[in-house]
């Protein structure tokens, strides 16, 4: 039986991603919309990259995965099975040999896009304070800088997780793989130029369904013209009243909300009643959904 768990989370942060940049300018890696707006993105990519290495820090997830293959390709060793790597089981591998061997990912990422459009800001900065202690001219440079709500969804086949060919993990183990992960992505942070930026949600939707979709995905949009912000019940709604597998989407459906934050928080409880709950309840939610399917 398929069961899968997406979820579309808002968070708040600052320049997240950085690209290769001109000249002295640090530039932000920066999608342009038809409407002439630009947005600033942090990638699926650096997204993994932080779940991984809080994996790593926090619960101890084996990074000595990787070897320099003849040829010069840097990838993940032919000995290590997923039974060894929490990231080869979640986020696949490619092993390139005369026989290649690939996993595709288990854990489905989007870019985590910005809400609000870049207006431009620039940060001058230089190191004068080093400088100055040897009586140099200091190193000048501009960086962008964007403070935005963010929103991307992480999606996962539940039924996939611990099991790669002839390699099937127990049950528990592959429920306290999802424990972990989802703890994870309750406190999500991402270490740049000097800052820690909190990735940790200010509001998520979503839940535990029969097939591994991204229901939510490009549906979280904020209002025009608040003054606070405002999350656009009208998508949310409209989806979660379209039927698949034989149920409305909203059925599996929960939302999770820090209180004070959004102006029409009461527009929400109106709306969808008791499927809107704390972030902690949500994911305590996701859990014993999660649980139950591994048996738990």
């Amino acid at each position: 039986m398929t069961q899968a768990l997406t979820m579309t989370i808002v968070f708040e942060g600052n320049s997240l991603n950085y690209g290769e940049g001109i000249a002295n300018i640090s530039e932000l890696k920066k999608l342009h919309r038809s409407n002439g707006e630009v947005y600033s993105f942090a990638s699926r990519q650096s997204l993994r990259y932080d779940i991984v290495r809080l994996g790593n820090q926090w619960y101890g997830w084996n990074l000595d995965t990787v070897a320099k293959e003849k040829g010069g390709v840097v990838q993940f060793r032919k000995d290590v099975t997923i039974n060894d790597s929490v990231e080869m089981d979640l986020f696949g591998y490619l092993k390139t040999s005369q026989k290649s061997e690939k996993r595709p990912a288990v854990v489905r990422l989007s870019h985590a896009i910005s809400l609000e459009p870049y207006r431009g800001d620039l940060e001058f900065l230089n190191n004068m304070g080093l400088a100055s202690r040897i009586d140099q001219m200091p190193n000048l440079a501009n960086i962008e800088q964007h403070a935005s709500l963010y929103t991307y969804t992480v999606t996962v086949d539940l039924s996939r997780v611990g099991v790669d060919g002839e390699v099937e993990l127990p049950n528990e183990q592959k429920a306290e793989r999802m424990r972990k992960f989802l703890e994870i992505l309750k406190f999500l942070n991402r270490d740049i130029r000097g800052r820690q930026e909190s990735l940790a949600p200010l509001f998520v939707i979503g839940g535990v369904y029969k097939a591994a979709n991204p229901f939510f995905l490009g549906k979280v949009q904020l209002k025009q013209s608040s003054e606070k912000w405002e999350i656009d019940t009208r998508p949310l709604e409209s989806t979660m009243e379209q039927t698949f597998a034989g149920e409305p989407v909203g059925e599996r459906t929960r939302i999770g909300m820090v209180s004070g934050i959004f102006g029409n928080e009461e527009e929400y409880h109106t709306t969808f009643g008791d499927r809107v709950v704390s972030i902690e309840a949500f994911f305590q939610h996701i859990q014993k959904e999660v649980a139950a399917f591994y048996g738990g």
